[in-house]
């Protein structure tokens, strides 16, 4: 399991007024289920998935694997970053244009120094081949001397997906994995995170704006805003009965959810260099201004 337990981030200038990316965010991902991590941007996903990864320091709390806090020597990190995989959001820029799609799986096993010396005994080819094979490339052969720009869409993402499944993790962290592909690249997409979950017990953090991508894939939802979750709990209690007017407007702009007239929220999320007192969502709220939140007593909180 890995855990972050009321994690701060602060982003400090010389000048300037701290920046609070996260404050007080606590999250649960365990191997064999899929957390969907939703919010607009700016919100925080990202920062705390960085977190989550060892890639990001937290100013407060910690975070855990298996119960333990992660430390921040080399050491410690190395071996969380081969057990936690995390699969960027943009293929294109991820991928180096100068390696072949064999090189670019192959490049965290030597990292690792994992190439070749496999419990199985199998070879690093044979590993790269392995990995391109479950995250549906085949045959990968054809694909071993093949360059990022001469591949779909898809096939970088799922060339990425690859290069985790290579080093056999325990965790996927993938950052709007879905976000930059046609509508029926996506549903391909999903679908094989579903196959991994299942073939392979791994555990996986999606990072999304998509609250319909949850609906469709998440065991658990968890709803970011202005770094804090707001709500989380299982997908279908979070998400057929909202209880945070913000996981509210999100969802009534879902187009599989045709049962809710749409909220549209007012403003952008304020500048986390000066995070609103008391509830922080409180200048977009579509409760307060609509006189809901003063008929429930709960204006002033």
């Amino acid at each position: 399991m890995l855990e972050a337990c009321g994690v701060g981030v602060d982003f400090a200038s010389r000048s300037g007024p701290v920046a609070v990316a996260l404050d007080g965010a606590d999250l649960a991902v365990r191997s064999g289920e899929i957390v969907a991590l939703v919010g607009e941007s700016g919100s925080g996903k990202t920062t705390l998935a960085r977190t989550l990864t060892g890639l990001q320091r937290p100013t407060r709390g910690e975070v855990r694997i298996d119960g333990s806090p992660l430390g921040y020597r080399t050491r410690d990190l190395k071996p969380l970053r081969r057990r936690v995989q995390m699969v960027l959001q943009d293929p294109a820029g991820a991928l180096n244009p100068r390696h072949t799609v064999y090189d670019s799986v192959a490049e965290g096993l030597r990292l690792h120094g994992l190439a070749g010396r496999d419990p199985e005994g199998r070879s690093e080819e044979q590993q790269v081949a392995d990995a391109l094979s479950a995250a549906g490339l085949r045959p990968p052969e054809r694909l071993f001397l093949r360059y990022p720009q001469e591949l779909s869409g898809g096939q970088r993402q799922r060339v990425l997906i690859a290069g985790a499944l290579a080093l056999r993790p325990d965790l996927l962290i993938a950052d709007e994995p879905v976000s930059s592909l046609d509508a029926s690249i996506r549903g391909e997409i999903l679908a094989l995170l579903l196959k991994l979950r299942a073939e392979l017990g791994l555990g996986v953090l999606v990072v999304t704006h998509d609250l319909g991508l949850a609906w469709n894939i998440a065991d658990r939802t968890a709803v970011m805003y202005l770094g804090r979750i707001v709500e989380a709990g299982p997908t279908e209690e979070v998400l057929a009965d909202p209880q945070h007017p913000y996981t509210r407007a999100l969802l009534s702009v879902v187009p599989e959810i045709d049962r809710m007239e749409a909220v549209v929220l007012t403003g952008e999320i304020p500048d986390p260099t000066r995070i609103p007192a008391g509830c922080r969502f409180h200048p977009r709220c579509p409760a307060l201004a609509g006189g809901e939140a003063d008929a429930a007593g709960v204006a002033d909180d």
